[in-house]
């Protein structure tokens, strides 16, 4: 009966254990995920939940936008999934010395809606910084990326093959 009830107690302590010694790159890993599905399932609501009040995206252009409002505002129709497809994901997350903070870079793919476009496919390269709240919710910072560079279904066929949902583990420094 003791071993019955302390195996229960074992399972029943498992998930809170596991939870607690995450590794938090793997978690900023799925959370990146998480993110990208926003803009995929066209969700402006869970996008903003995504992003902190003070978020900066287009950090590394001359002209960033500050700010969870104005990031909703410029992401808008990229969220609705007009006139352009985004899709993207990690392929490298990196924490370091503070609990709180993380990084992650990775490949992003931009489709124009109409087939018929010029240049129908564009691909780039992103980098994120990560914050996670009192509330243990990671939430982008800093947000930048590339310009990205024409493409063609072969390039759009890799990228979406690269993709990995699995984390792969992440370095700390």
């Amino acid at each position: 009966m003791t071993r019955t009830l302390l195996f229960a107690l074992g399972l029943v302590l498992l998930p809170a254990a596991t939870q607690a010694a995450e590794d938090p790159g793997c978690a900023v890993w799925r959370r990146e995920l998480s993110f990208a599905r926003t803009v995929q399932q066209h969700d402006a609501a869970a996008f903003a939940a995504h992003v902190e009040p003070g978020a900066v995206f287009a950090a590394n252009s001359p002209h960033p936008q500050r700010g969870r409002a104005a990031v909703l505002a410029s992401w808008r129709d990229l969220i609705a999934g007009k006139p352009m497809r985004l899709a993207w994901y990690p392929t490298q997350v990196v924490t370091g010395g503070e609990a709180d903070i993380a990084y992650s870079s990775g490949p992003w793919l931009m489709e124009t809606v109409n087939p018929s476009a010029r240049t129908r496919y564009v691909l780039g390269h992103f980098a994120t910084v990560w914050h996670r709240g009192k509330d243990g919710a990671w939430r982008v910072l800093f947000d930048a990326g590339d310009e990205g560079t024409p493409s063609d279904e072969a390039g759009a066929a890799a990228f979406r093959k690269g993709r990995q949902a699995a984390c792969p583990g992440t370095r700390v420094r």
